[in-house]
């Protein structure tokens, strides 16, 4: 919502929602439409079959986004929380900007915590417990904010921010919330090409680090701090 939110006036053309999932966003989106078209895009059947169950949508496309383009030049391209998921921003950035219409607006939201103690700490401790079996540059990719600003600025009025959020994390038995909440997204490919033996061992050290750089308070929660960066661009 803080992304919508930031959005000024869309140009005539559709609203995409970029990697929509389950569709938490349409009712949102849809409220803005003001007769234009929601459009939501997914790689998932699944997510898109929820997304189908909210009405919220006009139409909705199986798609990677590699590969998507529109049937008509958006006035909103918006894209939360999924393009650090695609790699080589360099192309795909100035890519979906070309993609607008007159007017339009290409709104992204990417976490931007990979140099955090929650994040950065699955990589360092999967070179040190089995060195070369993770490539470590797989992950998630999000570019400095410098270098959205240097390909993307140019090409109309463009705003970028960042925001840090604070959210309350509670404890499962036997498990640090750090690491039940970063284990199936950003440490997943990690996890992933280990055996389960060395998931366990590298999940155990994990959890180490994890209680002295978010100490579990007394009533078994973590207030975990979590970056995302922001950007809208305007042609």
């Amino acid at each position: 919502m803080d992304l919508l939110n930031a959005v000024g006036q869309m140009g005539a053309g559709d609203i995409v929602d970029l990697g929509c999932g389950a569709g938490q966003m349409g009712a949102a989106l849809a409220e803005r439409a003001m007769g234009r078209e929601v459009i939501g895009v997914d790689a998932s059947p699944a997510m898109l079959e929820k997304a189908r169950q909210s009405r919220h949508y006009s139409s909705l496309s199986q798609a990677d986004i590699r590969d998507w383009h529109p049937r008509r030049a958006p006035g909103l391209i918006f894209s939360n929380a999924v393009l650090h998921w695609i790699g080589d921003h360099a192309s795909l950035m100035p890519r979906l900007a070309a993609m607008l219409g007159k007017g339009g607006t290409l709104a992204v939201q990417l976490p931007h915590q990979n140099n955090a103690p929650s994040h950065r700490v699955w990589l360092t401790l999967v070179e040190d417990l089995f060195p070369g079996r993770v490539d470590t540059r797989s992950g998630p990719g999000v570019l400095a904010p410098v270098e959205y600003d240097t390909m993307l600025a140019p090409k109309g009025r463009f705003r970028m921010w960042e925001t840090e959020y604070y959210q309350r994390l509670t404890a499962e038995a036997g498990s640090h919330p750090v690491r039940r909440f970063t284990e199936s997204t950003y440490a997943r490919p990690v996890l992933d090409a280990l055996d389960e033996d060395e998931r366990a061992a590298l999940i155990s050290r994990y959890e180490e680090v994890m209680h002295s750089a978010y100490p579990v308070r007394g009533d078994g929660t973590v207030l975990f701090p979590f970056r995302r960066l922001f950007f809208a661009l305007t042609v």
